[in-house]
């Protein structure tokens, strides 16, 4: 904090120091009998702040506190006191917390993350109608080359092609020259991500992926050489390679469900032998 700072808050502080509650500290601001104490203020500017940053962010500060006190103040007087009563929300919020941290201690301690290739496809040849596409993916190579690097006439030549000696040639020519570049078309991305890196006039994305299979496009400055290689629409079966992680997460989700459960039924069933437990027969209110 600057010094001209610290000093303009040290008066201010100084001058309000004689109606503060707290004996020792230095009061900056007060709505009504609540007080604002320079102490409060300890990590609200950053240290490398100018010092006209830093009178802004404490006034902005100081007036925040100010509406926030006005306000909690004037709803203090206008609820009812049951309004008011936030106590067995509070330890509900409480008790939810800490069966929260128990269980994700639990979860570390105990449960089993790995998942097989075989689990996943098993679940995915099962479950192939929850894997519906909400968005056209693609498999795609794509550069975007600038229109004065060198090499533009053999990048043009090659990115189409499928020979493993044209792959291994482009991702040379790509790490020299090419501004951005995907050339894994195994993989499968979603088609708006492709949209995003190349300036490609496809609203309509299933006649454009349809009809379309290598383009070449161009800004001011820029080349950009798409190769598409396969595609999924909208709607179609999601292919297996897209959803692993999905999946994957799936399973060891079930997996902590069912291992809470069976924890909170072994805690039960310790309680109940132990004779932890009564259940009373006449559960009625009089």
């Amino acid at each position: 904090m600057k010094v001209a700072t610290i000093l303009f808050l040290v008066v201010i502080s100084l001058a309000c120091s004689s109606e503060s509650e707290d004996e020792g500290k230095h009061a900056i601001a007060k709505v009504n009998n609540q007080f604002l104490y320079l102490e409060d203020l300890d990590g609200v500017v950053p240290q490398d702040a100018s010092e006209e940053d830093s009178t802004l962010l404490m006034d902005n500060y100081v007036q925040s506190w100010i509406k926030e006190n006005l306000i909690l103040q004037k709803a203090e007087l206008h609820l009812k006191e049951n309004q008011k009563d936030f106590d067995k929300q509070l330890e509900d919020y409480r008790k939810s917390l800490i069966i929260y941290s128990y269980e994700k201690e639990l979860i570390k301690q105990k449960l089993d993350t790995t998942v097989s290739l075989e689990e996943i496809e098993s679940f995915y040849e099962q479950n192939k109608q929850r894997f519906e596409l909400k968005n056209d993916i693609v498999k795609v190579k794509y550069l975007k080359v600038l229109k004065t690097a060198p090499k533009v006439k053999k990048i043009r030549k090659i990115y189409k092609s499928n020979k493993p000696e044209d792959n291994e040639l482009l991702k040379e020519l790509a790490h020299q020259y090419s501004e951005k570049f995907h050339l894994d078309d195994s993989l499968w991305i979603l088609f708006d991500e492709l949209k995003m890196e190349v300036p490609l006039q496809a609203s309509q994305s299933q006649g454009f992926l349809k009809n379309v299979k290598n383009i070449e496009v161009d800004d001011s400055l820029s080349f950009y050489f798409v190769a598409i290689k396969d595609y999924k629409l909208e709607k179609d079966v999601s292919p297996l390679s897209f959803e692993m992680n999905n999946i994957k997460n799936i399973i060891i989700n079930r997996r902590k469900l069912k291992l809470i459960n069976k924890i909170k039924a072994e805690l039960y069933q310790e309680a109940f032998l132990d004779k932890d437990i009564e259940i009373y027969e006449n559960r009625s209110k009089k």
